[in-house]
């Protein structure tokens, strides 16, 4: 259901929201964490910056760090700068009869709104919050590799 192009930039932002005190740190070592092909991620990454999520530095104490707090970003604004989640506005079929969607396509509709309204509600502290299970494993993303794997 969502690109590739989304899981990696949710990949790029929670390691950046994992790391302490918002350092900014190059498109290499993020490529390296979260596993993205390098030059994939860089046009994620200006997408990022454009949405004003994440703020890029040149130099040699440059790199991307998240714009505000981890807890101020949801998943949604990630996902709605890179490949925006496609709502049916208008029958699919093309069928000019159809003035409102039929009910198959309202209730494929309704369940998309569903789905951003759980993205909105999540933000990206929630995601590496060590308290569950899935925040460590996020978290896991963001250990320095060792031989080719994370280091435990």
């Amino acid at each position: 259901m969502l690109s590739q192009t989304t899981e990696y930039a949710l990949r790029a932002m929670t390691h950046l929201a994992s790391l302490e005190g918002g350092e900014a740190v190059n498109s290499e070592t993020i490529a390296a964490r979260t596993k993205v092909p390098r030059g994939y991620l860089s046009k994620v990454l200006r997408d990022l910056v454009l949405a004003e999520l994440i703020t890029s530095q040149r130099g040699p104490h440059g790199g991307f760090a998240l714009s505000r707090s981890p807890d101020r970003i949801t998943m949604l604004e990630v996902i709605n700068a890179v490949d925006p989640i496609q709502r049916i506005t208008r029958c699919p079929l093309g069928n000019p009869s159809h003035l409102q969607l039929c009910p198959l396509h309202r209730r494929l509709d309704d369940a998309l709104s569903r789905i951003e309204g759980e993205f909105a509600a999540t933000s990206l502290a929630e995601v590496i919050e060590t308290n569950t299970r899935a925040g460590a494993r996020c978290r896991f993303l963001a250990q320095p590799t060792v031989r080719g794997g994370p280091k435990r």
